[in-house]
């Protein structure tokens, strides 16, 4: 598999870190297809699988999961090609589009599990609690809509006075934005609602730590299904 750092860099990106030419980020993309389809040809699991596949798809779980490149979801839960059904988004924020892309999933292929992902350190968090603290025009009015999803989380943290610790307040925040997110599509849409009442749909809420690699499925998660201590 071949990495960022081993494609070509050079510096320029607002945070300070070694940025990849488009032409050379296309050809590693060209390059890693190849990889990928000269192991097709090889006898195993992805060939039988990616062969299986065009026939249609039963992903067992929905991700609603922040867009950082740091968290893939199929690699996080070790999963592979048809196994979940992933929609990535800044901030795993919840819109019209997430919440039909949800409904689309649930309705056409069955399946009874969605779980929206955040992540500590979120970017997305970051940016509401800047754009709190300093508001600015220079912002997109698209990454604005981004911001103003997760404000609500945010605002309500610093009014109850969360905000003297900005390391503890952006952990807060990134759980209260997931629990946001779950909740909007518990009680966001009618045919969301529906499938929990009736087909034993579940939403739950969980962490990625980008420290140790752990899931923490820590929002709506049954009595019954939760780990042993």
């Amino acid at each position: 598999m071949t990495s960022a750092a081993a494609v070509g860099k050079r510096r320029g990106s607002r945070y300070g870190v070694d940025v990849t030419p488009a032409l050379t980020a296309l050809a590693a993309l060209r390059e890693g297809n190849r990889r990928f389809v000269a192991e097709l040809g090889e006898a195993g699991p992805v060939r039988t699988r990616r062969r299986e596949l065009p026939a249609g798809q039963e992903p067992f779980a929905i991700i609603l999961g922040c867009s950082d490149a740091r968290v893939p979801a199929e690699i996080v839960f070790d999963q592979g090609l048809g196994d979940l059904f992933v929609i990535r988004v800044a901030g795993n924020i919840v819109a019209p589009s997430q919440v039909g892309s949800v409904e689309f999933a649930a309705a056409a292929f069955g399946t009874r599990l969605v779980v929206v992902l955040g992540h500590s350190d979120c970017g997305a968090i970051h940016a509401t609690l800047e754009q709190l603290a300093r508001p600015s025009r220079e912002q997109s009015p698209n990454l604005r809509s981004i911001v103003n999803r997760i404000r609500p989380a945010v605002e309500g943290l610093i009014e109850r006075g969360a905000g003297g610790d900005r390391g503890a307040l952006v952990d807060q925040a990134v759980r209260a934005n997931i629990r946001m997110s779950a909740d909007h599509l518990r009680h966001g849409s009618e045919v969301l609602e529906q499938a929990i009442e009736r087909d034993g749909l579940l939403v739950v809420g969980a962490e990625y730590s980008l420290e140790s690699g752990v899931v923490d499925f820590f929002d709506g998660v049954p009595p019954a299904a939760a780990p042993a201590k």
